[in-house]
């Protein structure tokens, strides 16, 4: 799995909590304000709820942090404690990302490919609200990356 279909494993698991898909109308404008005003929803729900995560992770470390006697124990909670850390640590990349396509959404620059301009589609959005490339760009990033491996 590439890091990229990971990163999208968990947007989706995350983002799809409470979500109903948006119910396209025939001849409907692609990204009216009934879709920005969707979109902007899943946006801030997902965004609660990875600011939920960040809360109870802060609980957590304090209710859990202990001074064991036990070598072992100790680095077995440190290791715990290390990756939760960076799973919190990508999830605040992820806010911030978030925050950002809020802020496209408001700029009207929110649905199109980054790379070359064509929409990026409702579904696909729905299913990566942060999605900044048509399909066909990112499989070619993903190619290219491959390729190169960067």
């Amino acid at each position: 799995m590439s890091k990229t279909q990971a990163t999208t494993a968990t947007d989706s698991a995350s983002v799809l909590k409470n979500f109903t898909p948006y119910k396209l109308k025939k001849g409907e404008e692609y990204m009216n304000e009934a879709q920005k005003e969707h979109f902007k929803a899943i946006l801030r729900s997902w965004r609660n709820q990875l600011m939920e995560e960040v809360d109870r992770t802060v609980h957590h470390l304090q209710d859990e942090a202990a001074n064991y006697p036990d070598p072992a124990d100790r680095a077995t909670q440190e290791e715990e404690f290390s990756l939760e850390l960076r799973t919190r640590d990508r999830e605040r990349k992820l806010i911030k990302k978030i925050d950002s396509t809020i802020e496209k959404i408001a700029q009207d620059d929110y649905g199109y490919c980054e790379s070359c301009g064509i929409e990026i589609g409702i579904r696909r959005l729905e299913a990566r609200p942060t999605a900044d490339k048509c399909i066909d760009c990112k499989t070619l990033d993903e190619i290219r990356e491959k390729q190169w491996g960067a």
